[in-house]
């Protein structure tokens, strides 16, 4: 059942939208095709962007300006905030697809990371970073694959692209406002760097809260009736062989190419800041420019995915990466680099976010689809922590322009030679339907 923005019980008391309508069954005039779960999981996506963004926007003036840390501290920091998810995301999809518990296991990630909030306010210097955004990351690497289930399971697979648009929709709405959040208390509190931190604890405890109270517990699997006095009924076997031998291993290389080619966004502003008096003064809401850039095309981007194929929208929205880096690199107008950056870098993420779970979530099975979500986005934080750390070292040794321009080089290769490697799924839109 879809409904609108109230979830409706089930007669046995579970939660009703788990189950798609049948193929070709008549929906209901006047009902919405995104489920309730995946607007309130939007809404929990939204505070608690809101908390992290409003960190991420000052983070890099934070590291270099009052730490005094280069830039190599601060590539350390922005790989760490890239890939330090990897660790544990396969885990904490795996964990959702064997106890079946997806909102639980997304629960124990949101509180971890509201938990390292707290670490911000007493603790400063590049030891005390390093473990606050080793345990953020970390709840960001468990609770992701449970909850693209959730919305997974809670979607018309017909329509799965535009319900990960409208969550990422909703969720960058939070990625926007933290940073002018951010913005604001530094202007009225010029050094007020623990403000900022206090006001990202709250926001990360209210989402926390709405999603233990809110956020119905909907299974992403059938449950196997049990007869009465009967045994119970064995649990199968993980069937890995979905993630290692299936198409999706194409994905996976996929992302994982594309991702060593994506520095940190912290970067790309940085080189902006250093050559535009316009990038410097409103360093803060760069960040929320390029999230309502993402805003703006999540949707629309989405439901282009659903109609001409997941893969081919994930594949060319690194075009517009590419336009970013180079835009950032030439001489061109201050303000203008500002904002075609900031346009084409939110592009970017409305194109491959979100495409990347629904791409992921389709060519795998309700029992593995957690862990399926969760190796793509693996790839994606493995490739960029070590894209993050190599881009440091690569502006200290060449020069910021010098060594944005060597990236973008090296993407004009990787774009077709992924296209390649996709081909099968490229030739296919439909089967991203199947």
């Amino acid at each position: 059942m879809y409904i609108s923005l109230t979830n409706t019980p089930a007669p046995d008391g579970d939660p009703a939208e788990g189950d798609a309508p049948a193929p070709g069954a008549p929906r209901p005039a006047g009902l919405r095709t995104v489920s309730s779960t995946v607007i309130t999981l939007g809404v929990v996506s939204l505070l608690t962007d809101i908390s992290s963004e409003s960190v991420s926007a000052i983070l890099p003036l934070y590291v270099t300006g009052v730490l005094g840390l280069s830039t190599i501290a601060f590539g350390v920091l922005d790989g760490l905030y890239q890939g330090v998810s990897a660790l544990v995301r396969i885990a904490g999809g795996y964990t959702s697809d064997r106890i079946d518990q997806p909102k639980w296991v997304a629960f124990v990630g949101y509180a971890l990371a509201a938990v390292a909030r707290v670490g911000l306010l007493f603790g400063s210097g590049f030891a005390a970073l390093t473990a606050v955004i080793t345990a953020d990351r970390i709840g960001k690497g468990i609770r992701t694959a449970p909850r693209d289930s959730l919305i997974t399971a809670t979607s018309d697979p017909e329509k799965l692209g535009t319900a990960f648009g409208v969550h990422r929709m909703l969720d960058n709405i939070g990625a926007a406002l933290g940073p002018l959040i951010a913005f604001v208390i530094l202007l009225v509190i010029p050094d007020g760097y623990l403000t900022v931190f206090a006001a990202s604890l709250a926001f990360a405890t209210i989402g926390v809260v709405i999603l233990a109270l809110v956020v119905p517990n909907v299974r992403t699997r059938r449950r196997e009736t049990r007869p009465a006095g009967g045994p119970r009924p064995k649990r199968e076997r993980f069937a890995w062989s979905v993630i290692t031998r299936g198409p999706i291993r194409r994905v996976l290389a996929a992302a994982g190419i594309l991702g060593l080619m994506t520095i940190g966004d912290g970067f790309i502003y940085l080189v902006l800041q250093a050559r535009s008096d316009f990038a410097a003064q409103w360093f803060p809401l760069l960040y929320v420019g390029t999230n309502v850039a993402f805003l703006a095309f999540a949707l629309p981007l989405g439901k282009l995915a659903d109609r001409i194929g997941r893969a081919r929208v994930f594949v060319l929205g690194h075009l517009a990466l590419l336009a970013t880096y180079v835009v950032a690199a030439l001489p061109v107008a201050d303000i203008a680099a500002t904002i075609l950056c900031l346009v084409f870098l939110g592009a970017f993420y409305a194109a491959t976010d979100g495409v990347l779970a629904a791409l992921a979530a389709q060519l795998t099975t309700p029992e593995t689809r957690g862990t399926g979500i969760a190796a793509a986005q693996t790839f994606v934080a493995i490739a960029r922590f070590i894209s993050a750390a190599g881009f440091g070292l690569l502006w200290f040794a060449i020069g910021r322009e010098a060594s944005m321009l060597v990236v973008a080089g090296v993407l004009v290769i990787a774009i077709p030679c992924v296209a390649i490697l996709l081909r099968p799924l490229l030739a296919s839109p439909k089967a991203m339907r199947a």
